[in-house]
């Protein structure tokens, strides 16, 4: 059965059998930062950081752009809340790009699953993107959300993806695409596999065009995301302590029988070996992003 996207507007928090531990920690992040947005007085509601320890209200840690004030530990974002803190106030507008719900394997309860993340989200898909301003300067923006199926990428968010790319080759835009994923979605089998192929091949048109693509790998970055469009950028950014690499650091041990290095597959890690440009603090990144527009694009109208 087909459905319309855009008519499978709900939402789902339960992750799927095999998540590794770090997606299995961000779900757990997202829902205790965001629980205010799901109506529970949070005022005075008390959140320990993972990282020092330190217990802040958590209403003061969201204001904080969800980071840290004792250390600078990096909760997650929400897509749309991301978006407002690039962007020039009300210079956003939303893509179009309606793609028809599949389940080409027929996977149990697959609709339903998806119904429910989009209720409890607000996003059609586990990428959100469109067309804004940042300082000025008309941009492409597309934000993956690891609140919806651990931003897993499936035929949806590679036709979203392909077209935010498409758009900004024909109107000879920048694109930034933010990178929030567990990897390829399992429940459309090899047909996500083949997103990998699709979405490198229209970042390869975009860039042979001489569009210029801001990549910021965020917590956490992995398996067929990370193979493919979200290392494929002119400029590679990444927030700290992010998780970047193709499988998690937990399976890549079992599989070689060795204690990785610590800090292994972490963005300060990446960057240390030449894999990431710069790291860059959330309250920074649109003053960075904002720098590099200026640099290479001209003002928008």
């Amino acid at each position: 059965m087909k459905l319309s996207v855009s008519k499978l507007f709900s939402k789902n928090s339960t992750l799927e059998k095999g998540a590794n531990d770090s997606v299995v920690t961000v779900q757990k992040q997202e829902e205790k930062i965001n629980s205010k947005e799901k109506g529970e007085n949070s005022s005075d509601e008390m959140l320990e950081c993972p990282k020092c320890k330190q217990t802040f209200k958590k209403i003061d840690v969201k204001e904080n752009m969800n980071v840290c004030m004792a250390c600078g530990y990096h909760y997650v974002v929400s897509a749309d809340r991301r978006i407002r803190l690039l962007v020039d106030q009300g210079s956003f507008r939303p893509l179009k790009c309606k793609v028809a719900f599949s389940n080409p394997l027929s996977y149990p309860d697959y609709e339903q699953k998806i119904k429910s993340l989009q209720e409890k989200t607000g996003l059609e898909e586990a990428v959100y993107t469109g067309v804004g301003k940042i300082d000025g300067y008309d941009t492409v923006i597309a934000v993956m959300s690891s609140k919806f199926l651990m931003g897993s990428m499936g035929m949806a968010v590679g036709e979203k993806v392909t077209n935010a790319f498409e758009y900004a080759d024909k109107k000879k835009l920048p694109i930034i695409v933010f990178a929030a994923s567990g990897g390829a979605r399992m429940q459309e089998g090899i047909m996500s596999l083949m997103q990998m192929a699709k979405t490198s091949a229209a970042v390869e048109k975009f860039n042979r065009n001489g569009g210029l693509y801001i990549a910021v790998l965020t917590h956490p970055t992995t398996g067929g995301v990370t193979a493919s469009f979200a290392t494929l950028g002119d400029i590679t950014l990444a927030e700290p302590g992010a998780l970047i690499g193709f499988a998690g650091p937990r399976v890549i041990e079992q599989t070689i029988g060795q204690k990785l290095p610590e800090g292994f597959q972490r963005s300060e890690f990446q960057q240390e070996h030449g894999f990431v440009d710069q790291i860059v603090p959330r309250d920074k990144m649109r003053d960075t992003l904002a720098h590099i527009l200026r640099l290479h694009c001209k003002r928008g109208k």
